[in-house]
């Protein structure tokens, strides 16, 4: 059974949210201030959180749960501003649902971004010039140094792995990691390559290109 994280402070969507996830067979921690939702956060398998919160926001949740965890993460809230959204995608979110939200369309969401990851997922280590990149453990070793990644700046890397050399267009990257090729999901992209290249930059001979109109090569 999948663990789901909600912060949520509308206590009837809060209750109606727990008790549709719980019908699908979802585990479900509710919290409903960013304070709690900070102070009693266990590991989940994903987390929804609302933007407008007491005490706490959401995003102030969302950059203290990536600071420990690599816990896949849905904004769902009202806030449908594209400042917001593109926030969110640079604190890492997964996807960011405006209200009100179709309670199916939700589990469709949750079950694809679960879908991506694990499927994802292999026992396999690469090597990236002096980088040694192990997927599994989402982690990128050089010399003595180890950075762990999160779930989806490692699903990038091991795609770019998978192609080393060899051109990965934008289209089948948006596609099989974020689901869609749209504006806000082009911008999230964007940010997360820049991330794996300043990661990639202690190697010289290492480089992420990015090839106009195409896509992305890792050149090694």
């Amino acid at each position: 059974m999948k663990k789901v994280y909600i912060v949520e402070d509308d206590p009837n969507l809060g209750y109606i949210l727990k008790e549709y996830l719980e019908l699908n067979n979802f585990a479900v921690q509710l919290e409903t201030n960013g304070q709690d939702a900070i102070d009693h956060f266990t590991d989940a398998d994903i987390c929804i959180l609302d933007l407008m919160l007491p005490l706490k926001n959401g995003f102030e949740v969302a950059k203290y749960i990536r600071s420990i965890s690599n816990v896949p993460l849905l904004f769902l809230t009202a806030k449908s501003l594209k400042v917001d959204k593109l926030k969110a995608f640079k604190l890492g979110a997964d996807d960011y649902l405006v209200k009100p939200v179709d309670e199916e369309e939700l589990i469709a969401r949750i079950h694809a971004i679960l879908n991506r990851y694990s499927k994802a997922k292999q026992t396999t280590t690469y090597s990236i010039g002096n980088y040694t990149f192990d997927y599994p453990n989402q982690t990128l070793t050089i010399g003595d140094d180890i950075l762990r990644l999160t779930e989806r700046e490692s699903l990038i890397l091991v795609e770019l792995c998978k192609h080393k050399n060899e051109i990965v267009s934008r289209d089948f990257m948006l596609k099989k990691i974020w689901g869609d090729n749209d504006y806000f999901n082009r911008r999230s992209m964007d940010v997360f390559m820049s991330k794996l290249r300043k990661y990639l930059s202690r190697d010289e001979f290492v480089e992420i290109k990015n090839i106009h109109g195409k896509g992305f090569v890792l050149v090694c």
